[in-house]
């Protein structure tokens, strides 16, 4: 018998998640910067990953009502227009969207099609997130992506053409790169007249193919000027064209946010469904295996798939929902953070806190803690001192 999936299906004061994730792991090829729970070359397994799915989501008490679903990857768009719709025909047995909900699919430019965005339209979903990444054919070369400058044209047009949110996905600081390459990305990406964009620093992630080649001295990241400068230039550039710097990496034209992302920043609960996929109900969050072979298998033998547990103290929460609201441009409120822990703000950061004030990191502004300018450049070293209790 599987055992219940999440252990927790409702949180202490009776409320159920608003919100669900699925993770697709399946992909063209493995770019080298990528570290996710994803597989490549593995068409065999999307026949029993369908069946996993189906049985995790089984293992569910009832079907949820759900304000936000997000169907990420890996490349949920790999998968052929067949068994796509019976993926999202899987997932829309057991939640429902909420009227004037959020679905979201991240897709690959070149896996576009009009069979599958009408399967999109069909299962009910309302936003595409694009990956992509660049428009320089040599950046796009560098990342190891497989499409090019035209299939992102063409995805963006038939997307938009059918009426749905567009939401693009870019990377900077790509080896090699220069900062006139990612201003013309930004002035393209632009060019589309997207609903949102997210702008992401290459990072050299521990598994990844490119962290050891940097290690092999065969790749040198940007340097931290240029960096800096890059991020500097998608602030200047997407705020002066109208959009919204909500969160450290994205940006949205006015009603247009990723309400999906914003519930995981604002620590509210979701399920979460698929290899490496991590859920958060009542403080405890749950991760199923990374391995899909391995989630696969569990499910079939009817194990469970997870393969951490943890349950976090109130103070652990504290801190957590300290750096998540951080991300958020508008900050934290002291009152509500108040009211929510239990924890003065100011008392359970203590001396951090007031270094990274008084070298205008951070910046009071009436009841709300938030990043200045200064500190939005440098936030990464912030999180782990506010983390560690």
């Amino acid at each position: 018998m599987v055992p219940p999936l999440p252990r927790l299906t409702r949180s202490s004061d009776g409320s159920s998640p608003r919100a669900a994730y699925l993770h697709v792991p399946f992909c063209h090829h493995r770019c080298g910067y990528c570290n996710f729970a994803l597989i490549a070359g593995r068409d065999d397994l999307i026949e029993s990953y369908l069946k996993a799915v189906h049985l995790e989501l089984c293992s569910l008490p009832r079907p949820h009502e759900v304000d936000t679903l997000f169907v990420g990857g890996g490349t949920p768009t790999y998968l052929s227009s067949t068994d796509l719709e019976r993926l999202l025909h899987i997932l829309g047995e057991w939640f429902s969207l909420a009227a004037g909900g959020e679905f979201t699919v991240e897709a690959n430019p070149s896996d576009i099609t009009e069979k599958k965005i009408e399967i999109l339209l069909r299962a009910g979903a309302t936003r595409v997130s694009l990956g992509a990444q660049s428009f320089s054919p040599k950046k796009l070369a560098a990342l190891e992506r497989a499409h090019t400058p035209g299939d992102i044209m063409r995805a963006a047009a038939l997307i938009q053409q059918y009426e749905m949110d567009l939401s693009v996905d870019l990377i900077f600081g790509s080896p090699g790169e220069t900062v006139s390459i990612w201003k013309n990305d930004l002035r393209m990406a632009l060019s589309l007249k997207p609903d949102h964009i997210s702008t992401y620093g290459l990072t050299f992630e521990k598994g990844s193919m490119f962290y050891g080649r940097m290690l092999r001295g065969e790749l040198t990241p940007v340097t931290e000027n240029t960096d800096l400068r890059m991020y500097e230039l998608a602030i200047d550039t997407l705020s002066g064209s109208g959009f919204d710097h909500y969160e450290v990496s994205n940006f949205a034209r006015p009603g247009h946010r990723c309400r999906h992302n914003e519930g995981y920043w604002a620590q509210k609960q979701y399920f979460a469904i698929g290899p490496g996929a991590s859920r958060f109900i009542d403080g405890t969050r749950e991760t199923n295996h990374r391995s899909t072979s391995t989630y696969v298998k569990r499910l079939l033998d009817g194990s469970s798939p997870v393969a951490f547990r943890e349950s976090l103290s109130p103070e652990s929460a504290a801190r957590e929902a300290i750096v998540f609201g951080l991300r958020r441009l508008e900050g934290v409120s002291k009152k509500d953070f108040f009211a929510h822990t239990g924890f003065d703000l100011g008392q359970l950061l203590g001396e951090p806190l007031n270094r990274f004030i008084n070298n205008e990191f951070l910046i009071f502004d009436r009841d709300y803690l938030k990043l200045t300018r200064k500190g939005l450049l440098v936030s990464d070293s912030i999180w782990p001192e506010f983390l560690a209790d």
